[in-house]
């Protein structure tokens, strides 16, 4: 059953633009929820734990305990009337699909999910979940790339695409961009660069790099990794 903390009029006012809907208030959508509270946005939090609920009472626009497998409380909770969804559930795969095929008879909200395995991933993207998070496998991936050393930071796209935050190697520096042939050479684009204490600014064909800049480096997974650990 839901717990009703707020009227169905409050719930259904904060279901505007740039609100939320976090079901599951684990240590991932716990925090998930608190960064999107801080940036300004309104957000709706579900757990189906009591004392979870209580211990982010005063910290979310809303909180309330309820079982967001059955529809009715979706609807009670004015859940279908909010931009996106997040369904951070992962101790309990079948509260997440449940939940999940609630949610996608709605029209709205839009919907991430996280996933906790393979198969579980899959599953949810047959049910149709356009956004399917696994955010234990992905910062494995990133944090095997950083821990190369060369790397400072790193993104990876769908398509075979990542950008790349790394220091200039010596192919790059010392001379215009424009005359080094970067992207011919080696199937890249440096799309960025900070100076020591500056700020991030966009290149151009004019920008000169050092060795103590850091840049932004964007291309096919292979070309851009291969590029970046360069010394």
């Amino acid at each position: 059953m839901a717990r009703n903390i707020f009227s169905a009029h409050s719930a259904s006012a904060s279901a505007k633009a740039s609100s939320v809907v976090v079901i599951g208030l684990g240590r991932f959508g716990g925090s998930l929820a608190l960064e999107l509270e801080a940036q300004g946005t309104e957000v709706l939090g579900i757990d189906a734990n009591e004392e979870i609920v209580q211990s982010f009472n005063g910290l979310l626009t809303h909180v309330v305990r309820a079982d967001s497998t059955r529809e009715e409380v979706l609807r009670q909770l004015s859940v279908h009337e909010f931009d996106r969804a997040v369904v951070g559930i992962g101790s309990d795969i079948e509260a997440s699909i449940l939940t999940t095929s609630r949610l996608l008879k709605f029209q709205h909200p839009q919907i991430w999910a996280k996933a906790i395995s393979e198969p579980h991933a899959e599953i949810l993207g047959q049910l149709g979940v356009e956004h399917v998070i696994r955010p234990e496998h992905d910062m494995g991936k990133r944090v095997a790339h950083l821990v190369l050393g060369s790397i400072l930071d790193y993104v990876e796209f769908e398509d075979d695409f990542v950008m790349i935050r790394t220091s200039p190697p010596a192919v790059a520096r010392d001379r215009p961009l424009g005359v080094l042939g970067l992207r011919d050479k080696y199937g890249i684009t440096i799309v960025a660069v900070k100076r020591p204490g500056g700020v991030w600014g966009h290149t151009t064909v004019q920008t000169v790099l050092y060795d103590d800049d850091q840049i932004i480096v964007q291309g096919s997974k292979t070309k851009a990794e291969r590029f970046s650990t360069m010394s």
